[in-house]
């Protein structure tokens, strides 16, 4: 239950204290986390930003719509997608498979062939959405640690992408912003932290059959 317990002390940070810092080991940590999340086909078509610099990140408050915990946070996390999925990152992919697991071309290759079938019957803008999709996996999943490691964090959808993606120019390395998560530690002064986690009956949520 000790697992319960940590993601009932979890909540959406409304005030983090700028002058506590993350270690470099809990930041590793989550950098490891978001590796390891699951996702369609093991493609990986999303990638993690991490931003400590708070000269970079003053300006994205304004694109977050005022949310200071952009900026008073330890550090910013980025969940980006690729804009396109291409040829070239199946074949990658299924060329790393080869390299860690020695596994033989003639196997591999009738599920490359399918995977690639598969992108290629999709328009651009449904193979954005499949990469999104994996963006929401990997935000429960670094969530879910950040509570295990009593890291605070707070998920952001209200933001405008295009103008972080400017901002920071991630539009020139082809990749589109997505979620937001700003972590760190809680301020003794978010009032926040002390309000009863609000829940449906597990009965009404859960359908046992």
């Amino acid at each position: 239950m000790q697992i319960i317990e940590h993601l009932k002390w979890r909540y959406a940070t409304k005030k983090f204290d700028p002058t506590k810092k993350l270690a470099p080991e809990k930041i590793d940590i989550l950098k490891q986390a978001f590796n390891l999340t699951a996702t369609s086909f093991g493609l990986q078509t999303i990638k993690l930003v991490v931003i400590e610099n708070q000269s970079l990140r003053a300006p994205l408050v304004l694109h977050a719509y005022n949310q200071k915990q952009v900026l008073e946070a330890s550090h910013l996390l980025i969940i980006c997608v690729q804009e396109d999925i291409l040829d070239t990152d199946v074949i990658t992919y299924y060329d790393h498979i080869k390299q860690k697991r020695s596994t033989s071309e003639t196997i591999l290759k009738p599920y490359r062939d399918d995977l690639i079938k598969t992108m290629r019957t999709k328009s651009v803008a449904q193979r954005l959405e499949w990469s999104k999709n994996q963006a929401y996996i990997a935000l429960g999943n670094l969530m879910t640690v950040c509570a295990i490691e009593r890291i605070d964090s707070c998920p952001m959808e209200g933001f405008i992408p295009d103008a972080i993606d400017s901002t920071l120019e991630l539009n020139k390395i082809g990749l589109k912003s997505v979620l937001l998560l700003p972590v760190g530690y809680r301020s003794e002064t978010d009032i926040f932290a002390d309000f009863a986690k609000v829940r449906k009956p597990i009965e009404e949520t859960i359908i046992e059959l």
